[in-house]
């Protein structure tokens, strides 16, 4: 008799969704198993939307960014009495082994879904944070890297042109991942991110000896979690600094895209692993990566540890 194995999308979309979902099926089908979307995250499985899907339905997704089959923030998958029902549906249509896409918060409810229900789960680390404990990659995240990139080239074009600071806010309201990477590699003079702390005036002589020397702009990352806004240190330029300045909040593009290659090739490999992981009777575990490749990590230890930015990276900002 034919397993029957679901996937389901939760949290913040992620451009690599897609051709996670096409490596879904046909793997699913190489493995003799019956593949199931559920559409719209966990709402999907609390209201049934769940549906037998082919080869058919995956064709021609590869290249497009979000996801086919929706994704949500559940607030009624915090009750019991919705989980409950999610696992009747899954039971009413024998889906006996369930891969979900997510972050910390999707991850966290999976946990308590599989205490109570004991059904065999495993995650796949999707978010654009790249804040999940345990592994250095989460999917979407080099296509994310990759719009913020386009963006900050363009902006530097008009900044020049006009003699202007332009203050570039990336998402990232506890993780300054997006906003430390993107300095680095785009040759930016200030990043500012929650982890590392800040005081505007110990820039102050820097930067107005800089304009004395020549400097005709300035291109400033923030993450959305530092203490100030991005306006208020557009106003720190102008006021202090004496440059004119915009703000520019990247805001949501960071999560479209066409999936970079390194997104469509990570998504091929974290659904191998997480479905030969099922297989083999890994039954609650998160599929994680680092340097040494892909292994599984047990659910309680990846959402019960705070997730910690590469120190290296950090030492960066200041050298």
């Amino acid at each position: 008799m034919k397993k029957n194995i679901a996937i389901l999308c939760s949290g913040g979309d992620v451009s690599g969704m897609n051709p996670a979902l096409k490596r879904f099926v046909e793997y699913s089908l190489q493995n003799n198993l019956t593949p199931y979307f559920v559409y719209d995250g966990y709402e999907g499985l609390i209201d049934n939307n769940i549906k037998k899907t082919s080869y058919c339905d995956v064709a021609g997704i590869v290249n497009r960014g979000g996801t086919k089959i929706g994704s949500a923030r559940s607030q009624r998958f915090r009750e019991a009495k919705y989980r409950k029902q999610a696992k009747e549906n899954l039971h009413k249509l024998n889906i006996s082994m369930l891969v979900v896409l997510g972050g910390d918060g999707s991850f966290r409810g999976l946990h308590q879904f599989y205490l109570e229900h004991k059904i065999k789960f495993c995650g796949i680390p999707s978010t654009i944070d790249n804040d999940i404990s345990g592994t250095d990659y989460c999917l979407g995240i080099d296509t994310a890297l990759n719009m913020i990139k386009l963006s900050i080239d363009a902006i530097r074009d008009t900044a020049s042109s006009f003699k202007r600071a332009f203050i570039i806010e990336t998402m990232g309201n506890k993780c300054g991942y997006l906003a430390l990477v993107s300095h680095l590699t785009s040759g930016s003079e200030l990043c500012l991110i929650p982890e590392v702390p800040y005081n505007l005036k110990d820039y102050e002589e820097k930067f107005k000896h800089q304009i004395k020397n020549g400097r005709r702009y300035f291109i400033v990352i923030t993450a959305e979690g530092i203490k100030q806004n991005a306006q208020e240190i557009a106003n720190w330029f102008e006021d202090k600094i004496g440059i004119e300045s915009r703000v520019s909040i990247l805001g949501h593009l960071q999560r479209g895209g066409n999936p970079s290659v390194r997104d469509r090739l990570m998504a091929h490999e974290f659904i191998t692993y997480a479905i030969d992981g099922l297989l083999k009777n890994i039954n609650e575990t998160i599929v994680c990566y680092s340097e040494s490749g892909f292994n599984y990590k047990e659910i309680d230890a990846v959402v019960n540890t705070p997730h910690q930015l590469n120190q290296e990276l950090i030492s960066f900002i200041s050298s």
